[in-house]
């Protein structure tokens, strides 16, 4: 059973922002291949929400209210499951435990998030609904959903 922690950036420690750090590197650069900055300021001011099996973080995303990434919503990205966790339902548990925290922390109830376009079935599952953008992000597509 994942145990979930919600912290604001000031609240994180040395080991927790490395943890952090190293499992969206790994995830989003490595294995994806993505060359970019993942160091965008926006950490200060989101909720980090990290997942840990046996206290080792598997499972990662960042939260933010209205206006902090999306203008007019509240939202999360940085949506993270360690490879060899995958398949076991950890993706959509982390995903629910975001909306959970969006709802009991933003007044604004609808969700928007940036979801990479192979995700859009997935996403569909958990009550996100496509609309009208796609987009290309970092070299890969891309489509606005909304919950």
């Amino acid at each position: 059973m994942i145990e979930w922690k919600e912290k604001k950036f000031s609240e994180l420690t040395t080991k927790e922002l490395y943890e952090l750090s190293r499992i969206r590197s790994e995830i989003f650069v490595v294995e994806q291949k993505i060359l970019y900055n993942d160091f965008d300021r926006k950490d200060y001011k989101a909720i980090h929400l990290s997942g840990f099996l046996e206290d080792r973080l598997t499972a990662y995303a960042r939260i933010f209210k209205e206006g902090d990434y999306y203008e007019a919503y509240p939202g999360f990205g940085r949506v993270a499951i360690l490879e060899k966790e995958r398949g076991k339902g950890y993706g959509k548990e982390l995903v629910k435990k975001c909306v959970e925290v969006c709802r009991k922390n933003f007044k604004n109830k609808e969700i928007k998030i940036s979801a990479q376009s192979y995700l859009e079935r997935f996403y569909e599952e958990l009550g996100f609904e496509f609309r009208g953008e796609r987009y290309m992000e970092d070299g890969i597509p891309h489509c606005a959903m909304y919950l």
